[in-house]
């Protein structure tokens, strides 16, 4: 992310609202014990999309972590609650001692990491005994069912390149000694209509369209444009899995 522009238009890319983050909030206390939860690291913050969100709904202190100094000042100039920190760091050596969270949350982190192993391995050592990691990611079993998928054919290859399978993941973290609680799929509405989806795609905030060439982005923004005004009045949906570890079995 340093060394491209995508943290300039990641909000706008990205942000799909405050239901949208309600809703995220209330999928994840649903599995959380609010009263147990003292401290969330936010792994992989990016611009802190979630961390204001987290200290809210958990009345909790959050560190934002993240190895992109871009993102995190974009993330410092956005801050506004006095429980959220952020450093730079990376999720394979996170810098905090042996079980100092309650909560380690990510959000569309999981397929940057450079070592998922050594990641899952770092969760498991900073969480508390009572604790739970929490994961929204996108997998290889549920891109093709991305809305941009049709208008950027190139960008298949590349997110079933990257994402990692739901298998994989629980199979990484259970290695760590961290246990599934539950795993299913979330459908979040990301733009009320197509015009708005093709407005958010134009900031170009995704990892995955950032790869293809200008003419072939410009070629596949045009077509999603097209769509719009030809039938794309319904809202935008995307399907996002979600899972919850512990460090018990369930």
């Amino acid at each position: 992310y340093d060394r491209t522009d995508l943290p300039a238009g990641y909000d706008r890319a990205r942000d799909h609202g405050p239901e949208v983050l309600d809703l995220w909030m209330r999928t994840v206390a649903d599995y959380v014990d609010d009263r147990a939860i003292a401290r969330v690291l936010d792994l992989g913050c990016g611009t802190g999309r979630f961390s204001q969100a987290l200290a809210a709904r958990f009345d909790a202190d959050v560190i934002g972590l993240d190895p992109s100094v871009k993102m995190l000042q974009l993330a410092l100039k956005k801050q506004r609650d006095a429980r959220v920190h952020y450093a730079l760091g990376r999720a394979e050596g996170i810098p905090l001692a042996r079980e100092s969270v309650d909560l380690v949350f990510m959000s569309m982190s999981l397929h940057h990491f450079a070592d998922r192993t050594a990641a899952a391995r770092e969760c498991r050592r900073v969480l508390s005994q009572k604790g739970r990691v929490v994961i929204r990611t996108g997998t290889r079993e549920r891109s093709s069912s991305y809305p941009c998928i049709p208008f950027f054919a190139s960008s298949r290859r590349f997110y079933e390149e990257i994402l990692p399978e739901s298998g994989d993941i629980q199979a990484v973290f259970a290695a760590a000694g961290l246990h599934p609680v539950v795993s299913k799929v979330v459908t979040q509405t990301i733009a009320p209509d197509w015009t708005a989806y093709a407005d958010k795609l134009a900031a170009r905030g995704d990892s995955g369209l950032a790869r293809l060439s200008s003419e072939e982005f410009e070629d596949g923004l045009a077509a999603v444009r097209r769509y719009a005004e030809a039938e794309g009045r319904g809202p935008v949906v995307e399907l996002i899995d979600f899972f919850v570890l512990s460090v018990h079995d369930h």
